[in-house]
């Protein structure tokens, strides 16, 4: 046989034995994403099979489009320089299939979360009253440790006592 034929046959073969070993994977792999981008076990086993046929079709009508050389291949080394590139080119194919399919199904996923999410929660109408960790001693209780009288009083390193609180207006 010519080298030609040869260099074909070595082709096909890899290209078909990759194109079956990366379905398989997504297949397998793939139905654990599908399931939790549609949310429906049974939906995603049919939207697996039509990928891995889509797949299949778009992957080996490459690989057989590829297939032709016009030139003549007259050794050994030019054959191995055409079928690297051709198997290369088939290698490009199918991730740049991948990441379109994965990128599809992502912003599927996004757009389906979004509009599943419920409304962003509600501003807070007012604030819970301050509780300390320590009560304050009320003014001239002569409780120990108290310092000027009307000053609450802390642990060390507890910052500053709180500020009064403002006067009550006069009764009427």
């Amino acid at each position: 046989m010519d080298i030609k034929v040869w260099m074909y046959l070595v082709y096909l073969t890899i290209s078909i034995g990759l194109t079956v070993w990366v379905a398989r994977a997504l297949t397998r792999n793939g139905m654990v994403f599908l399931d939790e981008v549609f949310a429906d076990e049974r939906l995603a086993r049919a939207v697996n099979n039509l990928l891995v046929v889509g797949f299949y079709l778009l992957n080996l009508g490459y690989v057989t489009v590829a297939m032709r050389h016009s030139e003549p291949v007259g050794s050994t080394s030019v054959a191995m320089e055409e079928l690297s590139l051709k198997v290369g080119l088939v290698l490009l194919v199918l991730g740049a299939l991948h990441f379109f399919n994965v990128f599809a199904l992502g912003r599927y996923r996004r757009n389906r979360l979004r509009q599943l999410a419920t409304h962003p929660p509600l501003a807070p109408v007012g604030r819970l009253p301050v509780q300390h960790a320590y009560p304050q001693v009320p003014p001239g209780s002569g409780a120990p440790g108290q310092g000027a009288p009307g000053q609450g009083t802390r642990p060390a390193g507890q910052g500053q006592a709180d500020p009064p609180a403002p006067a009550a207006p006069p009764a009427r």
